[in-house]
């Protein structure tokens, strides 16, 4: 992915995720705003019943303005107009708070004409968890007679205890939104070195060629020379040189074809090819520097496949000498083609070593290699199977591994039908 588009997709992720973490802050103020609207008229109706009550017991008509003042959020007066008793107020509170489901602690306090002040009444708890040493001060008001005053001291506890939900849905998005933040920052790190990772192999590997391609041009015309000639030893040992140089040459055009495709697609070039030949080729190919190897091809008919002439071949040979590498006795590669409902079904199979099944899904990561006895003694960088994978995958092929029964392994490559016909 291109740098701006993801730098483009990580501010509009930052913003969006803010943008619903201020909405869900927004939604938890107006719901405890709405809390508190309604548990004020909860307690208005609940003392308006008190009061009523009251009046009941003296017989008395209810006064035609409203008795119940808020004085505070969590501070009420309430005008009676008439003496009462403590224990009888009390217990009309605790009812009509019960019955408007109304159940924090509250406390009351009763103005006092003879002493004119407020006398504290009691405080009455819900849970019967009450305070061991609580001293609360009741302003009195300046033009009632006979009233009552009530407080909420856990209204707010109260009022945040009923949005617990709110608060933990926030909560849950303030840990998306860490996670979200967190994620981008390793993808953006994770980006930065594996820029300084493929800058560095081509650096290497452009400055590797150099002194290769001298050694090449030097060699060469060291064994054209009459004096090497008539010495086999000593043209041994050049064509040695040369051999060499021209495999390391080899590795290095791979590490740079894979460091360039790491940057955009490889360019394929999907034309008509008869699959059987191509499988037999690539065996002739690899049999001639390992006259033991033993190559099947199984397959009742031969197909067309659409595929990249040069790229498919060199799957082909990447997967066969892979096999004759990490094998430790005879190679026997079988190749089997064969259909099934999903398309063209190619498995190589052999009789090396295998794999471990916590390493099988690895074999096809860039620069992986097991860490093994084998892979130690095989010369490589980890680079074929990743190939082999990245044409697949560029194919739309789908390939795969695992271990056989008994002994090596099988790689399968799945060919959809859109990509194949008999012949």
């Amino acid at each position: 992915m291109k740098t701006k588009n993801l730098n483009s997709i990580i501010v509009l992720g930052m913003i969006a995720t803010l943008g619903i973490l201020v909405a869900q802050l927004l939604w938890t103020n107006q719901a405890f705003n709405l809390e508190e609207k309604k548990f004020t008229q909860k307690t208005h109706i609940a003392l308006l019943e008190v009061v009523k009550k009251l009046y009941e017991g003296k017989g008395s008509e209810l006064p035609s303005n409203n008795p119940v003042e808020k004085v505070a959020n969590d501070y009420y007066i309430v005008n009676v107009e008439n003496d009462f008793q403590p224990d009888i107020l009390e217990f009309y509170l605790k009812t009509e708070f019960a019955k408007m489901n109304i159940t924090t602690d509250f406390e009351y306090a009763m103005y006092n004409c003879q002493s004119d002040e407020m006398v504290y009444g009691n405080y009455v708890s819900f849970t019967d968890r009450k305070p061991t040493s609580h001293t609360v001060y009741f302003p009195k008001h300046k033009n009632l007679v006979y009233y009552f005053a009530v407080r909420f001291p856990n209204e707010t506890t109260y009022l945040l205890s009923s949005l617990r939900f709110w608060f933990i849905l926030s909560f849950a998005l303030m840990i998306v939104l860490f996670v979200y933040v967190y994620s981008i920052y390793t993808i953006i790190q994770q980006k930065k070195y594996s820029e300084l990772q493929r800058d560095f192999i081509n650096n290497m590997t452009h400055e590797f060629k150099t002194p290769l391609s001298s050694i090449l041009l030097a060699s060469s015309y060291l064994n054209k020379q009459d004096a090497i000639r008539d010495n086999k030893k000593l043209h041994d040992y050049t064509e040695i040189i040369i051999n060499q140089s021209k495999k390391l040459n080899h590795h290095i055009e791979k590490v740079l074809n894979i460091a360039k495709s790491d940057e955009s697609p490889l360019a394929l070039q999907p034309e008509k090819l008869q699959l059987l030949p191509l499988l037999q080729e690539a065996a002739d190919s690899i049999r001639l520097k390992n006259d033991q190897l033993v190559v099947s091809i199984n397959a009742s008919r031969d197909y067309t496949i659409e595929a990249d002439r040069f790229h498919f071949s060199n799957i082909i040979y990447n997967l066969i000498d892979n096999s004759v590498k990490y094998c430790d006795v005879t190679p026997n590669i079988q190749i089997t083609v064969s259909e099934d409902r999903n398309g063209l079904r190619l498995d190589f199979s052999d009789n090396g070593i295998g794999v471990a099944p916590k390493n099988l899904n690895l074999i096809f990561d860039k620069f992986y290699r097991v860490a093994d006895k084998k892979s130690n003694e095989v010369n490589g960088f980890g680079l074929g199977l990743f190939y082999v994978k990245k044409i697949c995958t560029q194919h739309q092929w789908k390939i795969s591994a695992q271990n056989n029964k008994e002994q090596g392994l099988t790689i399968s490559i799945q060919i959809p039908k859109k990509s194949y016909e008999q012949i």
